[in-house]
């Protein structure tokens, strides 16, 4: 059965699931070469990270990977035994450079580490902040103004610890089953703009890492990621939380600098393919202000400096969409697209486990949220904000042949990823210049999909002269765990060509339930919304669990560069914050909604003139 309208072909069937999923060749029986889809963790902290340490946390390499994999572990403050429901297929243990694996050694007694007052006043700090705020300030200073405390950030120490965790991780690597990357973070945030970047390697580890101790810069930091690929060691580097960039992480000029350089520009490109869509500390795909016609833009927003209860800038440098319409601004005068990204998403928790399930989430930051009535808090915390603002983790999908570190790698090097909001919806997207509108019906769908088009994080090859426009082919299935499916979206963006100002367009594809489209607004009425609000339950009895469509875009300009990504909606599920305030029967907080549509991003796929 199919509902036509003039931009949408809306499928109600679908492929073979198999097909579609990619399920031949998962769980380790041979490289799929229509790929698999894998869910993982591509930002996560432990007790090796100075902050996480300084906020009670206690968990380990070790305690990480099991909770990924499924196995139960014991939060560190509270002793509260907790489980993932579903488990992941890979992950990236990503603590911070900076001090990479020290503070924890304070609490050794048997480490010479710990014989210091500061030691002393950061462990103390531990169970008593307001004993510990002498060492914690003095930590924060060195961190701020980019200067270590010599003795606990000497070279030996840096490149003891790393060692340490390339040989746990390489201890929980099971190829085929579950991976585990080698990668770290890059904590640059002068003057509170956010600028942090993930590291991330493909099956070679370097001594050490680089830290913002050797420079906030990121040029110098792709310097550094260049020189270890003359080496034969391959890496590459994700950036982070624009949404508290201060406007830097899409900036036409250069970090704390002038205008965009043509070198510069082309570094970027080659040394960070990706980009993360969400984490606990919010979206960064775009903002109600800078995106007024999308209703859907206001979501997990995240709106103050990290730690800091100060405003974070919200120019379009500081959101993904408009930094697509930037890039390709700034590949107008320089030849090259610095922000030509792939989407990720992930936790940014700093309590060693990754939180991507509402209804599983107890906290990311240790003693400041680990319990629901800290949480709920309408109090501003050490976050710089409302603690109930923060969000769930965000999840990583990457179509790749096999689970493996090659594969994984693979996968995110073609950019053939997408970013979600913690849900695990299996997402497919396509685009070519002739795809047939029952082509997601075949179960030949994938199949005929590579060999007529190019996948998410691809470029539409060149425009053959008998074709008007580029035609997408879209699939989303749902999570077992969540909500039905309310609708799949295409984002289009672009920039303008004659100020270059970024242009956007939301098209619904395909949705659920027999909805009409308003004819005087076009747009869709919302799906419905089955949440009880004083039990914390819902229904699938509304939305779809599949949607799929093939869909020509109606308003394509062939002298236009412009990028499609689509972004696919569930319906109305409780937020963690409800499921909190109803389990414990306490007030619902009034600074967050009450339900979430949660969701996935894919990576765009590219036209070029």
């Amino acid at each position: 059965m199919r509902v036509v309208t003039s931009l949408v072909v809306l499928v109600l069937t679908a492929p073979s699931l198999a097909a579609a999923n990619g399920e031949p060749g998962r769980g380790g029986e041979g490289p799929n070469p229509l790929k698999n889809v894998y869910f993982g963790e591509e930002h996560l902290h432990t007790r090796n990270s100075f902050d996480a340490f300084t906020i009670g946390v206690n968990q380990t390499w070790d305690e990480a990977y099991r909770y990924a994999k499924g196995e139960e572990i014991q939060l560190s403050t509270t002793g509260e035994r907790i489980r993932k429901r579903t488990a992941y297929d890979f992950v990236a243990i990503t603590d911070h450079a900076e001090y990479f694996g020290v503070l924890k050694e304070f609490g050794n007694a048997d480490s010479p580490l710990a014989d210091s007052d500061f030691a002393r006043g950061i462990v103390a700090g531990q169970t008593d902040p307001a004993a510990g705020g002498p060492a914690f300030r003095k930590l924060l200073a060195s961190l701020f103004a980019s200067e270590p405390i010599p003795e606990y950030a000497t070279p030996k120490l840096r490149t003891s610890m790393w060692q340490a965790f390339v040989e746990a991780a390489d201890e929980h690597y099971e190829p085929g089953k579950f991976t585990t990357l080698y990668a770290y973070e890059w904590t640059s945030i002068p003057r509170g703009s956010n600028m942090h970047r993930n590291v991330f390697f493909k099956d070679e580890a370097p001594p050490f890492p680089y830290s913002a101790f050797d420079s906030v810069y990121p040029a110098d930091l792709w310097t550094h990621l260049e020189g270890l690929r003359q080496q034969g060691i391959e890496v590459f580097a994700i950036p982070h939380n624009s949404n508290v960039s201060n406007g830097w992480m899409f900036s036409e000029n250069e970090f704390e600098g002038g205008p965009m350089s043509a070198r510069y520009a082309r570094r970027q490109a080659e040394n960070e393919p990706l980009f993360e869509i969400t984490q606990t500390k919010g979206q960064s795909d775009a903002h109600p202000a800078l995106s007024p016609n999308d209703e859907f833009a206001e979501f997990e927003l995240f709106d103050n400096l990290i730690n800091l209860p100060i405003q974070a800038d919200k120019s379009r440098g500081a959101f993904f969409r408009q930094g697509l319409a930037t890039g390709f601004h700034l590949e107008k005068k320089l030849g090259t697209n610095p922000y030509k990204m792939g989407v990720v998403a992930g936790a940014d928790f700093h309590s060693g486990y990754s939180g991507n399930e509402e209804f599983g989430f107890v906290g990311g930051h240790g003693f400041i949220d680990d319990t629901p009535q800290k949480r709920l808090n309408p109090t501003p915390g050490l976050s710089g904000g409302i603690t109930a603002m923060l969000g769930s983790a965000g999840t990583t999908a990457v179509w790749a042949e096999e689970n493996t570190r090659e594969g994984i790698w693979n996968g995110m090097m073609s950019k053939e990823t997408y970013g979600t909001s913690g849900t695990l919806i299996r997402l497919r997207f396509f685009g070519g210049w002739g795809f047939d509108d029952d082509l997601v019906e075949d179960d030949d769908f994938v199949e005929d999909a590579y060999e007529d088009g190019v996948p998410m994080g691809g470029d539409l090859p060149p425009k053959p002269r008998f074709k008007k426009a580029p035609t997408f082919a879209v699939w989303a299935l749902k999570d077992p765990e969540s909500g039905n499916l309310d609708r799949i979206q295409i984002i289009k963006v672009w920039a303008h060509p004659a100020n270059g100002l970024p242009m956007e367009k939301v098209y619904d594809l395909a949705w659920s339930d027999g909805r009409e489209p308003d004819p005087a607004t076009g747009k869709l009425p919302p799906v419905g919304n089955t949440v009880d609000l004083e039990t914390a339950r819902y229904t699938n009895d509304i939305g779809s669990s599949q949607l799929s469509a093939v869909w020509t875009d109606p308003s394509f300009d062939p002298a236009q560069p412009a990028a499609y990504y689509v972004r696919v909606l569930e319906i109305p599920t409780p937020r963690w914050s409800t499921y909190d305030s109803v389990r414990n029967d306490l007030p619902m907080s009034p600074h967050v909604p009450a339900t979430i549509q949660e969701r996935a991003w894919s990576s765009p796929i590219w036209y070029t003139p």
